[in-house]
């Protein structure tokens, strides 16, 4: 059974544009039974990590990763240490990448495997979240996820696995999350649901077609450490979503 569930800001991002929306935010999230948050671009709030920090701890919030700059990360690791440390979170993540080729995976790599070694020897990890364009077939062998399964350092980093686009990209939920066992410190929650025009949507958890207790079930085994709801888009107010979200999680799988 899961413990304590998370959000994703990117889902309540419209409502985090200054330093009371921050407040009132964490407070209501916290009110849907939500404990935990990854960050998604804290410069959009126009308020300092230590602050963003501080109303997080007031809420009774605890950060668990980010979405952050990997420019930053790559050319002012203190810097990027800083705000991780202002946030107090061990998992300094990023949103994900774009490749072209082969060579620009490798590249990748490369670069994020410094920074994870940086990050590991700071007590932290470096982390890195799909989108379904990882599952392309970029040479004759692998997609760009597989790649990053086999290259990304095994110890100084690891996944934040997202439900939706790993089926949107034709992968298997399951397989990956048993394939990246003890390599997920966050699974995103998200739903995926299909429209009568055959177009896939976001829905809240419990709304669509994601087999959750399979998934639920696996992560467990799979020792992914924090689940963390996030729904990209919403048809209505995100804190409605939220709060179907959270109901769902807490009557099936806390």
């Amino acid at each position: 059974m899961i413990k304590t569930i998370g959000v994703q800001l990117y889902t309540v991002r419209d409502f985090m544009k200054t330093e009371e929306d921050v407040r009132e935010t964490f407070k209501r999230l916290k009110n849907l039974g939500y404990d935990q948050a990854q960050t998604a671009d804290i410069s959009r709030s126009g308020i300092s990590y230590e602050v963003f920090g501080e109303l997080a701890k007031e809420a009774g919030i605890e950060i668990v990763g980010t979405h952050d700059d990997f420019d930053v990360m790559c050319n002012d690791f203190d810097k990027a240490l800083e705000r991780h440390n202002a946030l107090n979170t061990q998992l300094m993540g990023i949103g994900g990448w774009h490749y072209d080729n082969s060579q620009d995976v490798a590249d990748f790599i490369k670069t994020a495997n410094a920074v994870a070694q940086k990050a590991y020897e700071h007590g932290m990890k470096f982390t890195y979240h799909n989108h379904c364009s990882e599952f392309v077939r970029i040479d004759a062998d692998k997609t760009i996820m597989e790649l990053l399964a086999d290259g990304l350092d095994k110890d100084c980093a690891s996944f934040v696995l997202d439900t939706f686009w790993v089926q949107r990209g034709g992968g298997d939920v399951r397989h990956w999350i048993n394939k990246l066992k003890n390599r997920i410190d966050i699974l995103h929650l998200k739903d995926y649901a299909i429209d009568n025009d055959n177009n896939a949507y976001f829905t809240e958890i419990g709304q669509g077609n994601m087999y959750w207790e399979g998934i639920i079930e696996e992560a467990e085994k799979s020792g992914v450490k924090y689940y963390v709801v996030e729904q990209d888009y919403c048809e209505g107010n995100p804190f409605d979503c939220l709060e179907i979200s959270s109901n769902y999680l807490h009557k099936y799988f806390m």
